[in-house]
């Protein structure tokens, strides 16, 4: 089992990341993709005068601030552009992808913040009105069910609530769930950057190896974003992921050079 997670940053090679997997599932590998869709959902929020507001949390986290029509439009460009999209290239390289979101069939349950922490201007403030989660649980008798039909998921990161209002998740501690919840061999974890670097963003500072004994000491080397991925691997590690594996999208071949040790290995 291998869990594939693809970053929604601009620079990353869709089109490569998706022939490399169609080659592996003809080999007999089973994949789940799970992606992102930050990039887009900036543009299209901008566009349709609602423009995206990140915030930090007392701890350095960056996450977007997801009112209900952010969380609107973060559905719509999600779930109905980018994972269609997604579905139809790997359907075109002969895969039976199936697309769905963490709503669809309570894949993945959420509880969601009653409020957020920001820091702005020194200060910690409480925003409210929030529709965003921490996933709970995943349903992994449905993604089993799907694969046992011989069909790839293909999953868009929103959750449901309890009380089945749908919420904006991360997509890297998506994946990390997904991974963990199915005991996957490996969850790799692509960007578009080499991996994690001590001296970001110098390239030739790539950490290719981290005891997955010393991951909480390699979060102070995380910046921005990667600090989310660095937390969702730790994630997976703790449910019993063998590997996580920070890489490049960028290159030919991405998933497979990942798994050759190529990128960041965590193990």
């Amino acid at each position: 089992m291998l869990v594939v997670k693809i970053g929604g940053a601009a620079g990353n090679n869709m089109d490569t990341v998706c022939e490399d997997i169609a080659a592996l599932i003809k080999q007999g590998q089973k994949v789940i993709l799970v992606h992102g869709g930050s990039d887009e959902t900036n543009a299209v929020s901008e566009k349709l005068g609602h423009p995206p507001k990140f915030v930090t949390s007392p701890s350095g986290f960056s996450s977007r601030y997801t009112d209900r029509e952010t969380l609107e439009i973060f559905a719509m460009v999600t779930s109905g552009k980018i994972n269609t999209l997604l579905v139809e290239r790997l359907q075109k390289l002969g895969v039976n992808a199936f697309g769905l979101s963490g709503v669809d069939g309570r894949l993945l349950e959420a509880k969601r913040k009653e409020a957020v922490r920001a820091v702005e201007n020194g200060r910690v403030r409480m925003l409210h009105d929030d529709h965003t989660g921490t996933i709970q649980t995943v349903n992994a008798a449905l993604l089993q069910t799907l694969m046992d039909a011989g069909l790839t998921p293909v999953v868009a990161p929103l959750a449901i609530s309890p009380e089945g209002v749908a919420l904006n998740v991360d997509a890297d501690r998506a994946a990390a769930m997904i991974a963990g919840a199915l005991k996957a061999e490996s969850l790799v974890i692509l960007t578009n950057v080499p991996g994690l670097m001590r001296h970001f963003p110098d390239e030739s500072t790539l950490m290719p190896n981290i005891e997955r004994a010393k991951l909480g000491e390699a979060l102070k080397f995380a910046e921005g974003r990667m600090k989310k991925k660095v937390l969702g691997a730790s994630e997976a590690i703790d449910q019993g992921v063998q590997r996580v594996i920070f890489a490049d999208s960028r290159v030919h071949f991405p998933v497979s050079s990942a798994l050759s040790g190529k990128g960041t290995v965590i193990a």
